[in-house]
């Protein structure tokens, strides 16, 4: 039995910020930032002893292309009973997103040649600004915190990422980048900030990968 849910419905609009946080997780990265511009259709399935599915049409724009908007189509499927699993994730994107290969060489390369390690915080500052040189930076958080919102949602959370509070970039042996995050998630439904610990590798060829994450205690 399945339901359409008006696109402005809070549980529609949850379940598009997994959908979303999922993608970012695995198409985003320094050069590229997926947000939603519009969700278009959403239905609700109660799947006997599964739980609960919905099906979402998105449409989305990369923050660096705003003219190009690609449709996407995702299924989240919050397990019952379980506070413990990640929502099932599955989508699929219409439309070519913008080649980041250039970007990501350059990026790489920048930080590879730093004879220090990065580190900076507050990004955005408090008056929203992003410095330029940063914004890769900003961009993977976005990517990382996009795999801690997809395996800590629940059908009653909304999470978005507000802040990177601070970053260090950890020096590796192999060829990876390495950074280690603290990021604020706003919780929208209970208007909790939570900080986070994320750690991020991430190389051009194969993209982000959070190799650990952890709420910070006391809170």
């Amino acid at each position: 039995r399945a339901m359409e849910l008006p696109p402005s419905h809070f549980p529609a609009g949850r379940a598009a910020a997994v959908a979303l946080g999922y993608l970012r997780y695995l198409r985003g990265g320094p050069g590229r930032g997926l947000q939603l511009r519009q969700l278009r259709r959403a239905r609700r399935q109660d799947i006997e002893d599964a739980g609960h599915k919905y099906s979402l049409e998105l449409e989305l724009e990369d923050v660096l292309d705003k003219d190009r908007t690609v449709t996407c189509t995702a299924e989240v499927l919050y397990p019952l009973g379980s506070k413990s699993s990640a929502p099932e994730v599955q989508v699929t994107v219409q439309g070519e997103l913008r080649s980041t290969q250039e970007a990501d060489q350059d990026f790489y390369n920048r930080i590879r040649s730093l004879e220090k390690e990065l580190v900076a915080e507050n990004i955005p500052d408090s008056h929203g600004n992003v410095p330029p040189h940063l914004e890769p930076i900003h961009l993977l958080a976005w990517a990382a915190s996009g795999y801690v919102i997809w395996q800590n949602s629940t059908e009653n959370t909304e999470f978005h990422l507000a802040q990177v509070k601070h970053v260090k970039q950890v020096k590796r042996s192999d060829e990876d980048l390495q950074f280690d995050y603290v990021v604020l998630l706003h919780e929208m439904v209970s208007q909790e900030v939570i900080p986070w610990e994320v750690t991020v590798l991430w190389h051009p060829r194969r993209g982000a990968r959070v190799s650990r994450d952890r709420r910070q205690p006391g809170h």
